[in-house]
């Protein structure tokens, strides 16, 4: 058991329970997964299964797309609508106009406040813990990447937008800001993750379809998360030094500090650096995944 699943989020379920039963098929194999999902919303949560859990960072690294749909003229504590939604009174309808021009001015590397239901931690405790027990919340805003930000329909109250953005990103917090820009409030009502780097929506498995027997063919192989890492073919004297945690020589000359070392299959071996003392070092080994290679 190792490698990746591309699953399908079905809404209502958070996405701790959706791991929680990809655990119980693979067991006693580790699981985890790269980037919390809302329970209301649906699409791509990559599960990562066994010694693939090392791997994590590198989808968290990988921009994520959404499609997601927002109401202005209205408010929630949680800036969605698993909140009470409270309508506000008379408030301003901008034309689309005024929409768009707003909406460019979230492009690129801006400062986002996240919700004050989110998971991040305040003294120790997870903020909607306490936003849920009436506590005031000041979580500090901090730099996100907004790749592109597109209005795909406006029919007030109710705006989609198609959003490409960086890890960290609050996409109920761009409804939030972009709101209040125009001088009103919105809620999310929908949300959906159309891809984590390379792992799509139209290529995930549904939950209920995910079973012991159709597990293996669900998992993809640990390099599928690596996207453009560079890759170095290593013989098997090589791959017998890195199960011992020495160094090697590479064939190519990589332009990074890091470099995915694979066997003549092409599965991952290890993740390798550059030594002080020469040659490159694992870092993240994975040699002895595999039974075949298993001392």
């Amino acid at each position: 058991m190792l490698g990746f699943i591309n699953l399908d989020k079905p809404p209502g379920r958070t996405s701790r329970e959706v791991v929680d039963d990809v655990a119980y098929l693979v067991r006693p194999a580790k699981v985890g997964h790269a980037g919390t999902l809302d329970p209301l919303a649906t699409g791509v949560l990559v599960v990562a299964v066994g010694a693939a859990t090392r791997l994590v960072e590198y989808v968290q690294r990988a921009p994520k797309q959404y499609r997601a749909t927002f109401q202005l003229g209205r408010s929630s504590p949680t800036d969605d609508v698993d909140g009470e939604v409270t309508p506000l009174d008379d408030p301003p309808r901008p034309s689309r106009d005024e929409l768009c021009a707003a909406v460019a001015t979230f492009v690129g590397e801006i400062q986002q406040r996240p919700p004050a239901f989110s998971a991040l931690k305040v003294r120790g405790r997870r903020a909607y813990d306490l936003a849920r027990r009436g506590q005031p919340v000041e979580l500090a805003p901090r730099p996100v990447t907004i790749h592109s930000l597109h209005v795909t329909r406006y029919e007030y109250p109710e705006v989609d937008l198609d959003i490409s953005c960086g890890g960290g990103t609050y996409v109920r917090a761009i409804g939030r800001d972009l709101a209040e820009r125009l001088g009103t409030r919105a809620v999310m009502s929908s949300l959906v993750r159309t891809a984590v780097g390379p792992f799509r929506l139209e290529e995930a498995v549904k939950l209920d379809q995910l079973t012991v027997d159709s597990l293996p063919r669900c998992l993809l192989p640990p390099t599928f998360a690596l996207g453009s890492l560079a890759r170095s073919e290593v013989s098997p004297e090589q791959i017998a030094r890195l199960a011992n945690g020495q160094s090697v020589e590479l064939a190519i000359a990589p332009t990074s500090n890091e470099v995915a070392a694979v066997d003549s299959l092409g599965r991952l071996m290890a993740i390798l650096e550059p030594r002080a003392s020469g040659g490159w070092g694992p870092s993240r080994s994975f040699v002895h995944c595999y039974d075949d290679l298993a001392q």
